[in-house]
């Protein structure tokens, strides 16, 4: 589900992941045509961070 909020809606995948700072910075890049794509690729990169850091914090809970 994060995945396609990452590539449809860029900004609002940060605000889930706890990253406001870089949400309000994506949605003024996804304003622009042309910035849409970087702010896309941006997103999923933030994204898949995101599931490494949960893994690894998962794991050193154990």
């Amino acid at each position: 589900m994060r995945l396609i909020l990452a590539i449809f809606l860029p900004w609002l995948q940060f605000f889930t992941i706890g990253r406001p700072i870089a949400g309000i910075i994506c949605l003024i890049l996804q304003i622009t045509i042309i910035g849409w794509l970087p702010a896309a690729i941006w997103s999923v990169y933030a994204l898949s961070e995101y599931k490494t850091d949960q893994k690894i914090s998962k794991a050193l809970q154990k």
